[in-house]
């Protein structure tokens, strides 16, 4: 008997319907069943349902404790913004790496885990005038969050063999980021096996440009992890290539519900075509296993991918000339054969 595990799939807009069902095929050729439970968030049904149809999503992802989102089209309102307020999705987990067939003007090789604190810091302040010549903005950096992204950080560190990197402005934000350093070191200390470094922001962001390769997982607080992701990202060639992890966290800090999603848009002009690109829900899936701690399983998934990209075996958009079934297809079979 193979492992069974329900997972809430919110269905989404464009090319969402091929999405997946390339999941579903993949998903069947796993040593692992992924037990879906279908919340449908397109644009049709969002109208017809109403703002109920987030309680019932919400009310699956507190049962499932991991969902998997296809892109959805913001009309009147974003799905992304409802659910993350009503799951307190506090911490984003954006892997950023060189995906083949992709281009890039960097011909360094990227593969990086950026751990973000997804609340405080400006971004929760709108700001104020004071006058009509100043403005003031109150940046907000608490105990409670970072504990939660340094466990989380820390123990992917563990279950990956990686190691941590924390970067701030310490010397400078002596208070807000000088907290954020002394609790990240306050969980390092609970992580032995695991190497820690610290870096100030502004220095780290050209370290990662002239030598990728010293950096693995790098835990930010939010402003920096914005920036981090867009620069990493446009060094990986495009903005909305690959997945990301949103997550929740329960009084002790450990992750109560987990939301992973590519971070490519519906993509309209394609649907319907067989030409969608898997590749990032792919990559999103991967990350789903991981939380389920299926490591090896979401590995092969992960690497498959890849080196399918790598041998040329690809969709139109990347130059190639498979069908969004026939990557699938393919994408399917190399996972078996890693996994044999």
């Amino acid at each position: 008997m193979r492992p069974t595990y329900p997972v809430t799939e919110l269905l989404g807009d464009g090319i969402g319907p091929e999405l997946s069902r390339a999941v579903h095929t993949l998903a069947d050729a796993l040593p692992v069943r992924l037990e879906f439970v279908p919340i449908d968030l397109t644009v049709e049904n969002r109208k017809l349902v109403g703002p109920k149809i987030y309680d019932e999503a919400t009310d699956s992802i507190n049962a499932t404790r991991v969902a998997l989102k296809h892109p959805t089209a913001t009309v009147a309102e974003s799905p992304n913004a409802i659910l993350r307020r009503r799951l307190d999705l506090s911490v984003i987990h954006r892997p950023v790496y060189t995906i083949p067939g992709v281009p890039t003007n960097f011909r360094r090789e990227l593969d990086l885990d950026i751990v973000r604190i997804a609340t405080g810091g400006t971004y929760d302040d709108p700001g104020r005038l004071i006058g009509d010549d100043g403005a003031v903005s109150l940046r907000i950096v608490e105990r409670k969050p970072v504990a939660q992204a340094a466990r989380y950080a820390f123990n992917l560190a563990r279950r990956t063999n990686k190691r941590v990197t924390t970067a701030s402005k310490y010397t400078i934000q002596k208070a807000t980021d000088g907290l954020f350093e002394r609790v990240a070191k306050e969980v390092a200390v609970q992580f032995p096996e695991v190497a820690h470094s610290v870096e100030l922001f502004d220095a780290l962001l050209g370290k990662v440009i002239m030598a990728p390769e010293k950096f693995q997982i790098v835990l930010v607080l939010n402003e920096y992890g914005d920036f981090l992701s867009d620069m990493a990202c446009g060094l990986a060639g495009s903005l909305g290539i690959g997945a990301s992890a949103n997550l929740a966290f329960d009084a002790s800090g450990v992750v109560r519900v987990a939301l992973f999603d590519a971070a490519h848009g519906t993509a309209p002009d394609i649907a319907g075509k067989g030409l969608a690109n898997p590749t990032a829900i792919f990559l999103a899936l991967a990350m789903l296993l991981y939380q389920l701690g299926e490591i090896t399983v979401g590995q092969a998934v992960k690497n498959a991918t890849l080196d399918l990209l790598r041998e040329g075996i690809r969709t139109p958009d990347l130059g190639g000339g498979e069908s969004t079934e026939s990557f699938t297809a393919a994408v399917a079979s190399a996972v078996v054969t890693r996994l044999d």
